[in-house]
């Protein structure tokens, strides 16, 4: 039975861009939708659900932050942002909206292509990590009211389901295990994201700023990732924890 290609979205008001990427990633053998405004693009998200969503973020009728914003209330489909270059305020205000990755304009056919290949084998190794984990041991790491269940990959605080991202999810999981540790950013970015992305911190702060707003109850003020200046981060430990709990 053949396998079935992935299908990508790709939504840019810009025709000539359009075709470029359009072309390119047919040639990689992707199934190629498009779209050239951001209402269009919402619509063929909830009527196609594709793979991956390539989205421009200046677009008319819809910009590519509302879309995004919107996708995320019914969907976890990855999706990379197109903006500008030099505004990595628009990278940090995608990122912090749920997008998984960001293009920065102009940007090369590789690049392109290595960034799309990147976010599919996280979403790929996040099924099959699921999958996988019913089939062998349960790691249940608990460290005050937080509780993370690697089999069901859920995570508790209180007894209450936190809602997290594939990404939080391996960031937090991956933390949890070294707890007591400082972890560098630079291990983080490679262990979660690629090696492809050392270096890239804002991707890192931004998505430990997530798990801070749902996790902690004074994010200014984390009980359970610390921040190491200058180094990277780190998951208290039990005793740790027992310790600042008021």
């Amino acid at each position: 039975m053949p396998l079935k290609r992935i299908t990508v979205l790709v939504a840019d008001d810009d025709p000539q861009l359009l075709r470029l990427i359009t072309r390119n990633l047919q040639f990689e053998d992707y199934t190629i939708l498009t779209a050239s405004d951001g209402k269009q693009a919402l619509e063929m998200i909830e009527e196609y659900t594709p793979d991956l969503v390539l989205l421009d973020v200046m677009m008319p009728r819809m910009d590519g932050f509302t879309v995004c914003k919107k996708v995320r209330e019914f969907s976890t489909v990855p999706i990379i942002i197109i903006t500008a270059r030099g505004q990595d305020q628009d990278k940090v205000y995608g990122l912090d909206l749920g997008a998984d990755d960001y293009l920065t304009k102009p940007f090369s056919i590789e690049e392109l292509l290595a960034r799309v290949r990147s976010v599919l084998r996280r979403s790929t190794f996040a099924s099959n990590d699921g999958a996988s984990n019913h089939a062998h041991m349960r790691t249940i790491l608990k460290v005050g009211d937080l509780i993370i269940d690697s089999a069901q990959h859920q995570v508790l605080m209180a007894g209450q389901d936190v809602p997290v991202s594939p990404i939080e999810y391996r960031l937090l999981f991956y933390l949890a295990q070294n707890a007591g540790r400082v972890v560098t950013q630079d291990l983080l970015l490679s262990h979660v994201w690629g090696e492809e992305y050392m270096g890239e911190s804002h991707m890192l702060q931004v998505n430990i700023n997530r798990l801070r707003r749902k996790l902690e109850i004074d994010p200014s003020h984390p009980r359970y990732i610390r921040t190491k200046v200058g180094i990277g981060y780190m998951f208290v430990n039990q005793s740790e924890e027992h310790a600042i709990k008021p």
